[in-house]
């Protein structure tokens, strides 16, 4: 193999990996690289991340930009943007750190804003309950449910976590 072949061959797996990046979330991999705190603007955030799912605004006049990448994914981004409309940085949502502040008595409007939007929402009539359930990677390798079980007048009961039987590809 000459070296022209080789670099062809490097070009091309250099591409089928953004390719694979971009049809698993990676544009948000490429967001959180062109994206410069203070700098940046919405308008540059909606182009490399598209439509958000949810504007939170704040009284301040800053927003915070929901990016739920479910239901099979496992990220939730919250991108949040300055009152001068400048971004001013990406968190991941679905985290233990925000899974320990899920406390009883909260408000699914607050469990919400916490979290974003959940992946899967079911009722349990028996039990006068409604879980909400978010697909996140747990230990960096296995794909789970962070649930949380809402009682009729919508505040938290508790909260449990449930193995995805699909696994962490989503399959």
């Amino acid at each position: 193999m000459d070296n022209n072949e080789t670099t062809l061959r490097h070009r091309l797996a250099a591409w089928v990996m953004v390719l694979g990046l971009a049809a698993l979330g990676g544009c948000d991999w490429i967001a959180q690289r062109e994206l410069k705190v203070g700098e940046s603007t919405v308008d540059d955030v909606r182009k490399l991340m598209g439509k958000p799912e949810m504007i939170w605004e704040d009284n301040d006049g800053s927003q915070t930009l929901e990016y739920v990448r479910g239901p099979t994914g496992h990220h939730t981004y919250f991108v949040r943007i300055g009152p001068d409309r400048k971004y001013r940085g990406m968190a991941q949502a679905l985290t233990p750190e925000n899974f320990a502040k899920v406390r009883p008595g909260m408000s699914s409007d607050d469990v919400r804003r916490l979290l974003g939007k959940e992946t899967e929402r079911n009722e349990f009539k028996l039990k006068q309950e409604i879980v909400w359930s978010w697909r996140y990677i747990a230990d960096q390798q296995r794909s789970e449910f962070f649930n949380v079980h809402f009682d009729p007048a919508g505040k938290v009961k508790n909260t449990s976590r449930s193995m995805d039987q699909r696994g962490s590809d989503g399959n």
